[in-house]
């Protein structure tokens, strides 16, 4: 490694060392991996600290770390496609983590940015579905957090704006996630001499719409809820995925429709259209018909929708 090289990851190497105990031991006899690393690579041992790092028999709870320092012997190495693989390791393991100028060389922020930009998308994606199964679970609190880690992974600047749809969907949803955590006000307690109230049965509300946040809903049930299919002209310039808002009265029809993320212009304008034909089994609450709300996502995949 050229000595120009070796000065641009000095600082990585000074953080890091402050950073860890010194090399061989750890406090209570175990073998400290990655000051033993850091140390071999100080001294321009970067096979031996390959090795070290990639022991499997030492037990290490510190992974983001043990990638950072087999990343920066893989650049020294001048093996750039492995590090790479170690960088794609640190950020996977924590999205969020972007090395400071303290911290690290140009070269190696910038290996990262490279692989952040590339792995974010997918990172997104994957918090997302994890955040719906937890929605769908009804497990609501872990639900709030997640759609709150993908908001953040979508807002960060290396994802450069990509995935606005996803980012309608995750709004829209952690919405829902917080609005089902909120708990309904306190009753009032009766006062000492009066008796206490017959309890009360909940009563629909003739004008009220209700949503899959509400308690006590039965959702409706669909009984024709037919998709337009993505003509070849539209297949190259349609959306991942879509999402539309449909009212749904006590008789199970649709009274309104609108589009809150976009598959395709024209293919909205289908959707709108076929959504006033839709029939459904109305939503009840405690047995009686009554208005609902509901979120309809629609999925895009290899030119069609379902």
């Amino acid at each position: 490694m050229s000595a120009p090289a070796r000065r641009l990851i000095a600082p990585f190497l000074l953080a890091a060392s402050l950073a860890h105990p010194a090399i061989g031991q750890v406090p209570g006899g175990g073998r400290d991996v990655v000051g033993t690393a850091r140390d071999l690579y100080a001294s321009a041992r970067y096979d031996e600290a390959l090795a070290v790092l990639n022991d499997s028999s030492t037990a290490v709870t510190d992974r983001k770390s043990i990638e950072q320092y087999r990343s920066l012997c893989l650049l020294a190495l001048g093996r750039g496609s492995e590090a790479e693989s170690a960088i794609a390791a640190v950020v996977t393991a924590d999205p969020s983590y972007i090395p400071n100028e303290t911290d690290a060389s140009p070269r190696v922020r910038s290996a990262f940015s490279d692989v952040r930009r590339r792995l974010l998308p997918e990172i997104a994606n994957k918090r997302y579905t994890e955040a719906r199964a937890s929605f769908d679970r009804k497990d609501h609190g872990a639900a709030v957090q997640q759609f709150k880690q993908t908001l953040a992974l979508l807002d960060d600047p290396d994802m450069g704006g990509r995935l606005a749809d996803l980012r309608t969907l995750a709004n829209g949803f952690l919405d829902l996630s917080v609005a089902a955590l909120t708990p309904p006000p306190a009753p009032s307690k009766p006062l000492p001499s009066t008796p206490p109230p017959a309890p009360e049965v909940p009563q629909s509300e003739p004008n009220r719409i209700y949503t899959m946040a509400d308690k006590d809903v039965t959702p409706p049930v669909i009984v024709r809820q037919e998709m337009p299919r993505l003509t070849p002209s539209m297949k190259s310039q349609a959306k991942e995925r879509g999402i539309i808002e449909v009212v749904i009265d006590d008789q199970g029809r649709v009274t309104f429709a609108a589009i809150r993320a976009s598959v395709h212009p024209m293919f909205d304008t289908e959707l709108i259209s076929n959504a006033r034909d839709w029939r459904y089994q109305p939503a009840t609450f405690m047995g009686r018909p009554v208005k609902y709300r509901k979120m309809i996502q629609i999925n895009v995949t290899r030119g069609s929708s379902n």
